[in-house]
């Protein structure tokens, strides 16, 4: 052989050593994420082809597949749409999926590694296969009030059984109908998914789990944690002028309650949210206590949670002036409604802090459990006497101070306001964050826009009666 079909043999020989190295690490390797890409229409013709597992809330499907025509066996149902998307999600041909849909789509769809078996016995008997169903923590009355209380307003409300992580209740609005997008009328399909994309309202939005935003005030829960924990106690005195300079900048923090004197105790400066107090005890605890103690409760740190969910940012580089507007929520301070409903739950059980989750087992077809999910601690941010102390002072807060408006007789609530400034040409955020002592629950409520006077936005005003309705619904 010459020298010439020797390279040329040689060329050919690595060409195909290449071709099947790139096989076998596409067929090995990289099998799942193509099988995941929204893409992939051989795998979603497969999957619509399937009948997909339910999602339930107790024995009552809030997703699921029901007989179709023409093109597919199975079309997906959702129910209870309006109640039920902030979970579900969507489940769509051409838009691919969100939500639980998206998160659970291998156990539904019977795709999974653990579903292994079930897919070879279906073979072998010629029988169709079936997706698993999924069991959620959720409460339909919780749920329900959730709706019902944040009514037209664009906002969010996440309510957690702080003892075990339960989910009970998770509500993004506006909601919207999921079943407008799954149909497979592929224009009709088109037609909706260009409408809610475009929506100002932006209903396709989590804002329960994947926006963040300033959460004001409510973050002052965080500072004083940090405050009890390096030493301080409720009782202790900080100074509350009606006007704090910030170090070294030309702008000053004022306050927008009256915070009951120059000098006021610590539970003071909770109960009537005082700014200028707060901001005092940023620049004494000085930024690196800031910052540890917010990632204790989980700032800057990828969310555990069975859906897709946003990191809260707490500035890691800041000065003095930063450092005592962090103090009270702002600067570059951004939360999702899930990240504070924690720390609320974190303060009501004892300091530690449990990892939320959605869904309980999920189920094959012949009951066997696949899977299962157990209560699980993420740490504990702070002791339990500062948990004590803090309890104490979120009840004195909703007994004598802004939290008033989410009183409920019989019940032992504590909480905390927040509203938080954003720009000049837009409203302020109303937040409000607490917990009941029984029913067990913590619960965010936020509001986005509530399309009323700026001068009447407050977390007192606006989101303490949803979360009241929430509790009210679990008693």
């Amino acid at each position: 052989m010459n020298v010439p079909i020797r390279k040329v043999a040689s060329f050919v020989a690595l060409l195909m050593a290449a071709l099947l190295v790139n096989i076998t690490w596409i067929s090995v390797a990289r099998t799942d994420t193509l099988n995941e890409d929204g893409r992939n229409r051989r795998v979603r013709d497969a999957e619509f082809s399937k009948n997909r597992g339910s999602i339930l809330v107790g024995n009552t499907p809030i997703a699921q597949s029901v007989a179709g025509s023409g093109r597919f066996p199975y079309l997906r149902s959702y129910p209870q749409p309006e109640l039920w998307s902030s979970v579900t999600g969507w489940y769509s041909y051409d838009y691919a999926r969100s939500g639980l849909e998206q998160s659970y789509n291998q156990q539904l769809a019977g795709t999974s590694s653990s579903q292994a078996a079930s897919r070879v016995v279906d073979i072998l008997s010629g029988r169709q296969g079936r997706g698993a169903n999924l069991s959620t923590t959720l409460n339909p009355a919780a749920q329900a009030a959730a709706v019902s209380a944040l009514g037209n307003q664009r906002g969010a409300v996440v309510a957690m059984d702080y003892t075990t992580g339960e989910v009970l209740a998770l509500v993004s609005t506006p909601t919207y109908d999921p079943n407008r997008l799954a149909t497979v009328d592929l224009p009709a399909e088109q037609a909706a998914w260009t409408e809610l994309l475009n929506a100002p309202e932006e209903p396709l939005k989590n804002r329960a789990t994947r926006e963040v935003y300033p959460p004001g005030s409510t973050f002052k829960l965080v500072t004083a944690a940090a405050a009890l924990e390096d030493g301080m106690v409720p009782s202790t005195e900080v100074d509350a002028p009606a006007s704090l300079r910030l170090p070294n900048s030309s702008r000053s923090m004022g306050n927008s309650t009256n915070c009951g004197g120059d000098r006021v105790t610590l539970e003071q400066a909770l109960k009537t949210s005082c700014n200028t107090a707060f901001g005092n005890i940023g620049l004494e605890l000085g930024a690196d206590k800031m910052i540890e103690m917010a990632e204790k409760f989980g700032f800057n740190k990828e969310q555990t949670i069975d859906i897709s969910a946003a990191t809260s940012r707490f500035p890691t580089e800041i000065d003095e002036a930063q450092t005592a507007l962090t103090a009270i929520g702002q600067f570059d301070v951004a939360a999702s409604p899930l990240q504070i409903v924690q720390v609320a739950a974190a303060i009501a059980n004892n300091g530690e802090m449990m990892k939320p989750y959605l869904v309980s087992t999920v189920t094959n077809r012949d009951l066997t459990v696949l899977s299962s999910t157990s209560s699980e601690s993420l740490g504990r941010p702070i002791s339990e006497a500062t948990a004590q102390h803090l309890r104490d002072m979120m009840v004195a807060t909703v007994e004598d101070g802004t939290g008033r408006p989410a009183q409920i007789d019989g019940v032992v609530v504590g909480g905390k306001t927040g509203t938080a400034q954003t720009s000049p040409d837009r409203p302020p955020y109303a937040w409000f964050v607490g917990y009941a002592e029984d029913p067990k629950v913590a619960v965010v409520a936020f509001v986005e826009d509530a399309d009323v006077e700026r001068d009447d936005i407050s977390g007192g005003r606006l989101a303490a009666p949803i979360f009241k309705a929430v509790v009210e619904a679990l008693r």
